[in-house]
């Protein structure tokens, strides 16, 4: 009886500690596996964020269930044939929203900008009740600033999406975009056109900036503080020791957002730059000697600037909300 019990214990020992080993096995392939993840990301620069996107979850669930021996798309994989594949299923996935289009109705946006090589891109995109879709970007680079070029390239999109489905052209309210919507509207008597809701809140706010007279002194003034600091590295490190490592600089969805912006940075971090611009760091500095240097320690010292910048941002503040509401849209 004591023999047989010992050996019934053993095994259980035995079976007891095996899913702890293959526990231990798992987590050191799991290790090495995110290690290598993890080096693919830093060896190609690639943003931390991807990590969090749906599509890094699916494929390494996709790859982990094909099991051992998976071997990886080739560059001319990913080049060519993939990217064909996935052009295809992209433009079948469409197929939903154009009976949307059809049926109720849709509208089409431009979005403007320019790329790393200073060229003037426009992205259109069509809106409808099931969502938006990006429909294409074109170079308009030699275009832009020409209603009639800018006419013929809408009217070719409008033909695309198809006249009939077609409710508004939402453009920019320039000179040149004005034009072309009374063009668009000539020729396709059933689209109206309207004017970009981000433009016009941008154009108010370059309004204020331009037109009152506390806006437009105030401003320069403190991008006159911003450029000075950030040109100057020994200057960024006494800044960032008084307002513990916060920027000045916040960046917006448009030109004259980012203005106001910096504005409410510089407010938000008063006392750090007072601080700095009274400290004996900045005293005993090369930069507290120069004329500019002198010029930004006195207005940082102005109470009026500070006052001023309060005044601005009343002003601009509830512009901007909305701005980022239209924008989150």
């Amino acid at each position: 009886m004591t023999s047989n019990n010992s050996g019934k214990i053993s095994k259980k020992r035995c079976f007891s500690s095996q899913p702890s080993i293959n526990a231990v096995l798992k987590k050191g392939l799991r290790d090495d596996a995110c290690q290598s993840i993890a080096r693919f990301f830093y060896n190609n620069a690639i943003p931390f964020n991807v990590a969090r996107s749906e599509e890094f979850t699916i494929m390494c669930d996709m790859i982990s269930r094909y099991g051992n021996g998976f071997k990886p798309p080739s560059y001319h994989d990913l080049r060519i044939k993939l990217l064909n594949q996935e052009m295809k299923l992209t433009h079948e996935s469409l197929e939903e929203p154009r009976k949307e289009w059809r049926n109720i109705g849709c509208t089409i946006m431009t979005d403007g900008w320019i790329d790393r090589k200073r060229r003037t891109i426009l992205n259109f995109l069509v809106n409808s009740p099931k969502g938006t879709v990006f429909l294409k970007f074109v170079d308009a680079s030699n275009i832009y600033k020409i209603a009639d070029k800018i006419f013929e390239m809408i009217d070719v999109v409008v033909e695309e999406v198809g006249e009939d489905n077609v409710v508004q052209i939402v453009i920019d309210d320039t000179v040149n975009y004005k034009a072309t919507g009374e063009m668009l509207m000539r020729k396709r008597n059933k689209l109206s056109w309207t004017p970009s809701a981000a433009h016009c809140l941008d154009l108010m706010l370059e309004d204020l900036e331009k037109k009152i007279s506390v806006h437009e002194e105030t401003i320069p003034k403190g991008k006159k503080i911003t450029t000075f600091i950030y040109s100057r590295t020994s200057l960024i490190s006494i800044l960032h020791h008084h307002t513990k490592n916060k920027d000045l600089v916040r960046p917006g969805t448009t030109r004259f957002a980012t203005s106001y912006l910096t504005l409410g940075c510089l407010y938000e971090n008063k006392e750090a730059l007072i601080r700095m611009f009274t400290s004996k760091e900045w005293k005993s500095s090369k930069c507290a000697k120069l004329r500019d240097g002198k010029a930004i320690e006195d207005v940082v010292l102005d109470k009026y600037f500070w006052k001023n910048i309060v005044i601005c941002l009343r002003g601009a503040t509830p512009l901007i909300k909305v701005l980022r509401l239209v924008y989150s849209d």
